[in-house]
């Protein structure tokens, strides 16, 4: 079959790019089932460009950038450009904020499933969260009661179009639910997230020893906040004087500058270190070094996908206690050391309990690895295929 795709991907840093990479390379390596692989990918800054395709490999595949994130008229450019690949089956790898961090675009840019759906052609979404689990004034949507009622009426409208798509997949079994018992919605499958590596016997260096080297990484501002763990590490350093704090990634979307502002107030915590943007061949250093992964969020807006990381390096991870990321960790086989999502005296005693106790650091570490290599992202795509053949065969 061929596929045309619509994600973003490195070296485009817009979210979800790592997810789509690990979609796309795997694509490419079934032959037996995908003829051609076209992805639709959001414009580069000036001096950047895609690297996908320079190099055969099994199955054949082209990029073409056809929308910019913030436009408001991607959703035409993405139907435009999807009837002249014509593909067989138009799978969208995307979440409520992928094509904007305004308002108007980007509900405009969620209209696109249904716009490619509504000219003939056969579509799936991999949607990564759901409006009705949406923190607004963590995720830097709310400001008033009376603008969190209208986003929420917009996003109930705005699922109603993407559930007009041909089949809907989430990843947490709570979203099914929801989007069942809200919407009555009858396309809607459970798609396990899966992660990001091969099952291997060789666990990953579980316990790289030296300093004790905290780690957390994302797309920070709005509902992952890292003052919280800033204080918390400051709090741990009397204990632990050398110990190393990594804050890597770069800012949300929505919140431009949030990082630097960041820096500056909390200059005086030494052995601090900003790593900015961490490219895919970047990562097995940046989390190979790390004695335990935290995760500073106030709310959650799907699976997360580092955890996934985490688990695939054979991580320690302390976790908020949240309901999509306890629920993540409880079905799929993962653990972690918890804290109250906004108490930095609760989430350095959960530092301590994975830093102070290397048993403990080495049981959560290999229950997680053991729960990464359960399902490889390669088998997801396999059970995706199964599906996208359902559909060109009218089932």
């Amino acid at each position: 079959m061929r596929i045309a795709m619509i994600t973003t991907h490195p070296p485009s840093k817009g979210s979800l790019n790592e997810y789509g990479f690990h979609l796309v390379r795997n694509l490419l390596l079934k032959p037996e089932s995908v003829s051609e692989l076209v992805l639709l990918t959001d414009e580069l800054p000036e001096g950047q460009s895609y690297s996908i395709g320079q190099e055969p490999g099994p199955v054949p595949v082209r990029v073409q950038t056809c929308w910019k994130f913030g436009a408001w008229n991607n959703a035409l450019r993405i139907r435009k450009a999807v009837r002249e690949i014509n593909p067989d089956i138009v799978f969208f790898n995307i979440q409520f904020a992928s094509f904007g961090d305004k308002k108007i675009p980007g509900a405009l840019g969620l209209l696109t499933p249904w716009l490619v759906r509504k000219s003939g052609f056969k579509t799936v979404v991999l949607l990564h969260n759901i409006m009705e689990t949406v923190n607004l004034k963590s995720a830097g949507f709310g400001g008033n009661p009376l603008i969190e009622s209208i986003i929420r009426l917009s996003g109930n409208v705005i699922t109603r179009f993407l559930l007009t798509a041909n089949r809907v997949a989430v990843t947490i079994p709570k979203y099914v639910e929801i989007l069942e018992s809200t919407y009555g919605a009858k396309n809607v499958i459970l798609a396990p997230h899966g992660s990001f590596d091969e099952p291997t016997n060789t666990q990953p260096n579980t316990m790289p020893g030296g300093v004790p080297n905290i780690m957390t990484f994302g797309k920070f501002g709005t509902y992952k906040k890292v003052e919280i763990l800033l204080e918390a590490f400051e709090s741990l350093l009397p204990d632990h004087p050398g110990a190393k704090l990594v804050i890597a990634g770069t800012d949300s979307p929505n919140m431009k500058g949030y990082l630097d502002g960041v820096k500056a107030q909390y200059a005086h915590v030494p052995n601090v270190h900003f790593t900015g943007y961490v490219s895919e061949e970047d990562l097995p250093l940046i989390f190979g070094a790390a004695w335990v992964v935290v995760f500073p969020y106030t709310s959650t807006t799907g699976s997360s996908g580092v955890l996934h990381q985490a688990g695939g390096y054979g991580k320690a991870v302390v976790l908020p206690n949240l309901g999509d990321l306890a629920e993540l960790v409880l079905e799929e086989g993962y653990d972690g050391e918890f804290f109250e999502p906004t108490d930095a005296a609760s989430l350095a005693d959960a530092i301590r309990r994975v830093i102070d106790f290397p048993e403990r650091q080495l049981e959560i570490g290999s229950r997680n690895f053991m729960a990464s290599n359960g399902l490889p992202i390669s088998d997801v795509v396999d059970w995706y295929l199964i599906h996208f053949d359902e559909l060109l065969k009218g089932r």
